[in-house]
C-alpha cells in the first residue's frame, strides 16, 4: 500500500528512543522527511544517524525540550526553514511521574502540564497555520490508554492526557474544512523504557520485583504480551498517511485488547 508520505516532512517530538523513535523510523521508511527532536544530544544524534543509514530518508535532529515554549518555538522554525513545511506533526513526550494524589505538590502538577498538554498545544500551534494554508496536515498526539481507563497510581497521566484529548477533538472540528485531521494514539503496555519505568514504581510501592509488575502487565492484556514499539508506530505512520484522510477527531487504542469498553 502507498501511504502516500514521499516527500511529506514530518515533526517528531521526544523521538530519541522509545515510542518517538520508533515513530520517527517507519515515517522515514515510508519516504517521508524527518526532523526528530529530544533532550538528549547523545542519544538523539545516534537515533538520527541509525534511522538515517538504515532508510536513507532525509532525518534531522534538534536538540530541544518541548516543556520549553521558546524551544518548541526553535524546533518548528528550524524545521521550517530548512525542508520550508512540516506536514506532519506528532506531539510526544515523556510520561509525568507515577504516584498518587497525595505524592504531587502543584509544581509537580505544573511541570507535567508543560511537558504534556503545553507541548501538544504549542507545537500544534507553530505548524498548523502553513497545514492550513495549504489544505493539507496531520496532527496526531500520543496520550495514553489512561485516557480510556484510567491506571491506578497514574494521577497526573490520568488527568492531564484527558486534557489532551479534549483538544484535540475540537481542534479537529475547527480545521477539517482545511484537510488538516487531529487525532490520537493511545499506547498500551508497550515494550519501552517508559513501561519499565512503571513497573519499577509500582514494585517499589507494593514491594515487589519489576519482573513481578511485568508479568503482571503480561497477564492482563489479552494478547498475553507486551506490545513492541513498531506495532504501536504503524498505526501512527497510517494516520499520518493521505490513505487516512477521512479519520479525524478519533482516539485510537494499539494494547493488545487491554481495555475492555465496547468504544
Amino acid at each position: 500500500m502507498d501511504l502516500g508520505l514521499e516527500g511529506k516532512v514530518a515533526l517528531v517530538a521526544a523521538a530519541s528512543r522509545g515510542l518517538g523513535r520508533a515513530i520517527a523510523y517507519e515515517l522515514a521508511c515510508e519516504g517521508a522527511t524527518v526532523v526528530m527532536c529530544a533532550r538528549s544530544r547523545d542519544v538523539l544524534e545516534r537515533a538520527r544517524n541509525e534511522i538515517a543509514s538504515a532508510t536513507n530518508a532525509q532525518v534531522h535532529a534538534v536538540v530541544a525540550d518541548v516543556s520549553d515554549r521558546d524551544q518548541i518555538a526553535m524546533v518548528a522554525n528550524e524545521a521550517t526553514a530548512k525542508f520550508g513545511q512540516v506536514d506532519v506533526l506528532v506531539t510526544n513526550a515523556g510520561g509525568p511521574p507515577a504516584g498518587p494524589f497525595e505524592a504531587h505538590a502543584w509544581d509537580v502538577w505544573e511541570r507535567a502540564v508543560n511537558l504534556t498538554l503545553r507541548s501538544a498545544v504549542e507545537l500544534t500551534r507553530a505548524v498548523l497555520p502553513g497545514m492550513r494554508a495549504r489544505k493539507w496536515g496531520r496532527v496526531i498526539n500520543v496520550t495514553s490508554i489512561a485516557v480510556k481507563q484510567p491506571v491506578d497510581n497514574l494521577i497526573l497521566s490520568n488527568s492531564i492526557r484527558s486534557a489532551v484529548t479534549g483538544f484535540a477533538r475540537t481542534l479537529a472540528n475547527e480545521v477539517a474544512p482545511d484537510g488538516v485531521t487531529v487525532n490520537n494514539v493511545l499506547p498500551g503496555y508497550t515494550r519501552t523504557e517508559r513501561v519499565e519505568e512503571l513497573a519499577d514504581a509500582n514494585a517499589a510501592k507494593e514491594g515487589l520485583t519489576r519482573a513481578d509488575i511485568l508479568a503482571r502487565f503480561n497477564r492482563e492484556i489479552p494478547m498475553k504480551r507486551l506490545g513492541e514499539p513498531s506495532e504501536f508506530a504503524a498505526m501512527v505512520t497510517f494516520l499520518a498517511s493521505q490513505r487516512a484522510s477521512y479519520i479525524t477527531g478519533q482516539s485510537i487504542v494499539v494494547d493488545g485488547g487491554w481495555i475492555r469498553s465496547l468504544l
